[in-house]
């Protein structure tokens, strides 16, 4: 008997179906990799298994987990199941933990809900859990708080809480795709170490095929509430026979088209540039305490070309171009955009500023919800010192070269998509013309297909006006396949640089290595 078996689950929300004929098993000890887009059904078939469905959601069909007929089970005993038998990770940590309580307190809890244990023998088994999931107690006491540590400790911690009654199924939601490379690469090895070690069935959902190809045994490809595509894994890559799976399969590792022309002339000049940050006092008659997050960093981009900046979190990435877009003043070196200085004494150069603009990784928390979309876009004006004529004009001509429509700026940004919202981010860079554009982390978030035609996208508009890139990405096979050359940083400074594929096919520093064998590889076609 499957330790998960749906068969035809039908779920509806107000009447509107989101899941049609869903069919699936999972046994002990296996990996299970459910693979598809945003509005796919994914997740919306783990909040069924787990019987955890929206306000007015209805499910038919059958799920049976470990013998229980969860469709048939009452609140109580589903309760009773959700935490011992069947764990949850959810994909941001942060949220998921309550940031008043320490870690300790957090994995107790699940232990003393399900269990009739002291607080002392609860706090013990949590540091066990915890320890099982690389968070020794003498490294990371139960007293810490989330805020206290990095992503990937934040998500052990979650781990750590599904993991804590050794479930006999654990689902894991997109738990990496805010990660960093290696940091994912350790997240995904702790989990098939957890599973194996337990038996337990792992349910892994993600939108990326990458991810899951050295993972799973077996995988479920879902478009639009239905599976579409399963099968054993790696084979299945070879067998793939449903246009929407043939087409993420081509979008994992898609190489947008570039014919734009480099010069040979720098655009932006980094020179030897520092930026320090202070600490709190060490003590009551401690001195003041400077941490230094970038070293004497140097390097040019050309114009046209585009330059991609890789490195974990911490690295000093987001703090150089903070520097290069001048809302940070730096303590030594000096930057230039176009010969000329983007910080005149300790203010930043307006006059420069207005020659680069940033798209951010989120999409949505980079616009105002209340403003119209025609206003989000027109934002960069404030840059300009005359406000430009035909204003409305150069509105709807900045989206209509991202290809939208210029009627869409009397719309709202929750009207429109992920991917569409980042083309609306695009608009809004362009409007002013500027000469380099700055990209952080700008498609990390976006589904494989849309951050392909997003990919696209740049390039088109890099060859047609001429742009210059500077792309900060931690997704190194995007880095690749988006840039001409490569800087690699690591704590603060430049550790290896160079053309991409030059990076990519011959790394000579060992935390470039490290960084290259930690990407998730899909299967050779």
């Amino acid at each position: 008997m499957s330790l998960l078996r749906v068969e035809n689950l039908d779920v509806s929300i107000h009447g509107t179906p989101v899941l049609k004929g869903v069919s699936l098993a999972l046994e002990a000890g296996e990996i299970l990799g459910v693979i598809g887009e945003s509005g796919s059904g994914k997740s919306m078939t783990a909040l069924a298994i787990l019987q955890l469905l929206p306000e007015g959601a209805r499910a038919a069909g059958r799920i049976a987990l470990s013998g229980h007929d969860m469709l048939a089970l009452d609140e109580a005993a589903l309760c009773g199941l959700r935490g011992n038998e069947v764990g949850m990770v959810f994909q941001e940590p942060m949220t998921a933990l309550n940031p008043i309580q320490t870690i300790g307190a957090q994995v107790a809890e699940t232990i003393r809900i399900h269990e009739d244990v002291s607080r002392k023998e609860a706090l013990a088994r949590a540091a066990q859990a915890l320890r099982r999931c690389e968070l020794p107690q003498e490294r990371f006491p139960l007293s810490r708080y989330p805020h206290e540590l990095s992503g990937g400790q934040r998500q052990r911690v979650v781990i750590a809480m599904a993991i804590a009654l050794q479930p006999k199924l654990l689902i894991a939601d997109e738990p990496t795709t805010a990660l960093d490379v290696t940091t994912q690469a350790e997240i995904l090895t702790l989990l098939k170490r957890l599973a194996r070690e337990d038996g337990m069935g792992l349910m892994l959902i993600s939108h990326d095929l990458a991810v899951v190809a050295d993972m799973a045994d077996r995988i479920v490809i879902m478009r639009q509430g239905e599976v579409v595509e399963s099968g054993a894994c790696p084979a299945i890559f070879g067998q793939l026979t449903h246009p929407y799976s043939k087409a993420l399969l081509a979008a994992s590792d898609h190489q947008p088209e570039r014919a734009g022309h480099v010069f040979e002339a720098p655009l932006l000049q980094v020179k030897n540039v520092v930026r320090d940050y202070a600490l709190p006092r060490a003590g009551l008659f401690g001195g003041a305490r400077k941490f230094r997050a970038v070293k004497g960093v140097s390097f040019d981009i050309r114009r046209g070309e585009s330059l991609g900046l890789v490195g974990e979190s911490g690295c000093g990435k987001s703090t150089l171009t903070r520097a290069v877009l001048g809302l940070e003043e730096v303590q030594g070196g000096e930057i230039l955009l176009d010969g000329a200085p983007v910080f005149s004494g300790k203010r930043p150069n307006r006059a420069v500023r207005r020659k680069m603009h940033v798209v951010f990784q989120d999409p949505y928390g980079s616009f105002n919800p209340r403003w119209k979309v025609g206003r989000l876009v027109a934002e960069p004006f404030h840059l300009l010192d005359d406000a430009p004529e035909g204003r409305a004009a150069a509105i709807a001509e900045a989206l209509e070269k991202v290809g939208l429509s210029g009627e869409d700026a009397e719309k709202y940004i929750h009207e429109f998509s992920g991917g569409q919202r980042q083309r609306i981010a695009i608009a809004r860079a362009l409007i002013i013309k500027p000469e380099l554009i700055i990209l952080d982390e700008a498609v990390s978030a976006l589904d494989v297909s849309i951050r392909a035609q997003i990919l696209d996208l740049l390039a088109d508009l890099g060859t047609r006006f001429g742009l210059t890139y500077l792309f900060i990405s931690h997704d190194l096979s995007v880095v690749r396949n988006v840039t001409d050359r490569c800087l690699v940083m690591q704590a603060g400074e430049i550790v290896e640089e160079g053309a991409t594929e030059d990076v990519f096919e011959r790394p000579r520093h060992d935390y470039t290595k490290q960084l290259i064998a930690a990407v998730p590889q899909l299967p050779s076609k």
